[in-house]
Parts: C-alpha cells; sequence; structure tokens
C-alpha cells in the first residue's frame, strides 16, 4: 500500500485501484478545522479526477471516526463577523458537495463515534458501514447552533419526520440506530468492519467503472423528480450507457460467458 502525505490533516493511502482517506487527527478525535475542511476538498477533487481510482474509503484514524467541529475553530469563529461565518459555511458546503459528488464510489468506515459534521460525512458516502458500538449525535442544538451544512445530506438519509427527532434533542443514538433509520447501510461487530468494507469493494470492483460514475449521476439528477419529468434524464442516461465502450464490452461479456475486462483488476 502505498501513502500520500500532501496533507497535514488527512493521509491519503493507495492499494491498487483503492484509495483510502483517513482522517489524521486523533489527538481531538479527527475534529474538522478549516485545515482540514480544506484538504478535504482537495483530496476528494483530485481522487474524482485520479486515472486507476476505483473505489474511495472514507475513515478516522484511531479510535473515533469524527467528533464533529474542533472546539479551538469553534472558538476561533465565535469571533467572525456574519460574513465570515457565511464564508466558513460555504467552505463546509462545497466540502461536503465535493465528496457527495465524487465519480468514484465513497464508502464509509466508521466507528467509535460519529457527532455532529461526522454525521455529515457518513451521510455524504455512497456506503456507509459501522462498527455496532459507534455513537452518533447532532448534537449542535446543545451548543446553541444548527447542523446547516451536513443537513440537506442527512434529511435525504434519514428524512424530515426522524430528523425532527434527532436535529431538535441531539440525542445520542447506536448504530444500529443509525442503519434502521436509514443513516448506515451495515452495522457489524468491530472486529468485522474491515471484512465488511472489503467485501463491499470487491463487489463495486466487478461493476463497470463509468457505469458507477454514471449512476451516481443519475441518483442526483432523478431523486425528487415525479416520474414524467425523469423520463428524459433516464432515457438519455441508457442510451448513453448502452452506446458506450463499457457497455458494449459489458453485454459482449455477458453473453460470450466470461468475465468484463474491467474485472478483478485488484
Amino acid at each position: 500500500m502505498s501513502r500520500e502525505n500532501a496533507y497535514a490533516t488527512l493521509r491519503v493511502e493507495r492499494d491498487g485501484p483503492v484509495a483510502t482517506v483517513v482522517l489524521a487527527r486523533p489527538d481531538v478525535r479527527n475534529a474538522f478545522d478549516d485545515a482540514m475542511i480544506a484538504e478535504l476538498t482537495a483530496a476528494f477533487a483530485g481522487l474524482s479526477a485520479e486515472d486507476g481510482v476505483r473505489a474511495v474509503v472514507l475513515t478516522g484514524e484511531g479510535k473515533t471516526f469524527c467528533a464533529g467541529a474542533d472546539v479551538h475553530w469553534m472558538r476561533k469563529a465565535a469571533g467572525y463577523s456574519r460574513e465570515e461565518n457565511r464564508e466558513d459555511a460555504r467552505k463546509m458546503a462545497r466540502m461536503l458537495r465535493t465528496i457527495d459528488v465524487c465519480s468514484r464510489p465513497v464508502i464509509g468506515k466508521i466507528r467509535g463515534a460519529a457527532i455532529g459534521g461526522g454525521v455529515g460525512l457518513a451521510a455524504v458516502c455512497d456506503i456507509a458501514i459501522a462498527s455496532r458500538e459507534t455513537v452518533f449525535s447532532l448534537a449542535e442544538v446543545k451548543l446553541g447552533i444548527l447542523p446547516a451544512a451536513i443537513s440537506p445530506y442527512v434529511l435525504r438519509a434519514i428524512g424530515a419526520r426522524l430528523a425532527r427527532d434527532y436535529f431538535l434533542t441531539g440525542d445520542r443514538f447506536d448504530a444500529e440506530e443509525a442503519r434502521r433509520i436509514g443513516l448506515l447501510h451495515a452495522a457489524v461487530e468491530d472486529a468485522e468492519l474491515d471484512a465488511a468494507v472489503e467485501r463491499k469493494i470487491d463487489s463495486l470492483l466487478t461493476s463497470g467503472p463509468e457505469a458507477v460514475a454514471a449512476a451516481k449521476k443519475l441518483i442526483d439528477t432523478v431523486s425528487g423528480m415525479d416520474i414524467d419529468a425523469a423520463f428524459p434524464a433516464t432515457a438519455e442516461a441508457i442510451a448513453d450507457r448502452r452506446a458506450s465502450e463499457e457497455g458494449k464490452e459489458g453485454l459482449t461479456a455477458f453473453l460470450e460467458k466470461r468475465r468484463p475486462r474491467w474485472s478483478g483488476s485488484r
């Protein structure tokens, strides 16, 4: 496994077609600040465009995935003007959206705790898997603030009705509850977390990489549309895929009862 050390708050590691982005501030439970927000934005923008990357794992160093915002950064932000706070929020929103639209599938490997913005990071992952011991909380209201930047992604995952509970109370909930309400795709024993993520990666590597990127874009485009409004976008999407070289290769491989060229490249 190769390691890239261009970042101060992250590690980016490569293992063949799989990149792992590790939040690397374990001394503060991987809480994010303005530096980490900028570096996450840059890292995911780069991986989205990097040849050979087929999947990205997002995880945290040490015992905690992400404890939300760094208290020292929050203390500094308390002295910001309204416009400075607005620009800070825009940077956070851009970071989340950059991860959300990354052309490679993003798998969250989550353990320990995901608090506040950590819940937002879980919500922007395409597939989120956590150890059963993980604790979650949208605790911003306990500090008199709001989970504003993360709200579109958390609402997309759990819906407005459940958000009325967790946004307003800041109550903690466990991984099984996070799975039940849609924030997680799976909750497993901690000893099984690595294997569960590896199985999902192996499955993704059997899918056409261009089709995976197109599927992410299709979901983003069609979500929220009614069926009639979605029709043109869906027709164009399938026509493009069927006419593509990857689509032709996939169909030919199926008919010839062989694996497509992209499969099993790890």
